[in-house]
């Protein structure tokens, strides 16, 4: 008996993302549609910026070809140190900054953005060997990049950011545009 109340337990239990993050969604992202970005909130600060369930990269069984820190020449977030308490050296990032750019295997690219003001703590660098954790554990192991945003901002930055809510209604929107015949 007490095995059965066990497994229903851990199936009802949330995830270790459900329980300790909030999560917060951009949508369209520089005005690109279904390019949408997920942001989770930990109590502590931290954000994590991840691929939304709706983006393309996760539809559709696209297979990544390549991932890319470098931004620019003079820019690539792999060359971003961090150290001590107060996380000096980190790379400081506006809200459209470029975190990567991601090539499928179809030659479609995209560019992902930090989506939040903040010093980048660390981009995941797994990915780069292993992109398929991109697409199978877009939320843990697959995530994109860590940001901490400044303390004072730190309330503020949801401020331009959907709630899980809000991002569901614009998809069914979405959803019912599409199938509805022009």
């Amino acid at each position: 008996m007490d095995g059965i109340e066990q497994k229903e337990t851990e199936e009802n239990a949330p995830s270790v993302i459900d329980r300790y993050y909030t999560r917060w969604y951009r949508a369209d992202m520089k005005g690109k549609p279904c390019e949408d970005h997920c942001i989770l909130q930990h109590s502590n600060r931290i954000c994590v910026v991840t691929l939304a369930e709706t983006h393309p990269i996760l539809q559709n069984g696209r297979t990544i070809k390549s991932i890319n820190y470098q931004i620019s020449n003079g820019c690539s977030r792999l060359n971003n140190k961090v150290s001590g308490k107060s996380k000096r050296g980190g790379q400081f990032l506006t809200d459209f900054a470029p975190l990567c750019r991601i090539t499928c295997t179809d030659e479609s690219e995209y560019t992902i953005y930090s989506c939040i003001r903040g010093r980048l703590l660390e981009v995941n660098e797994n990915i780069l060997e292993r992109p398929a954790l991109l697409l199978e554990k877009p939320f843990t192991e697959g995530y994109i990049a860590v940001i901490l945003p400044k303390f004072e901002e730190s309330k503020s930055i949801t401020e331009n950011l959907l709630s899980r809510e809000e991002f569901e209604s614009i998809i069914s929107k979405r959803n019912d545009d599409e199938s509805q015949p022009s």
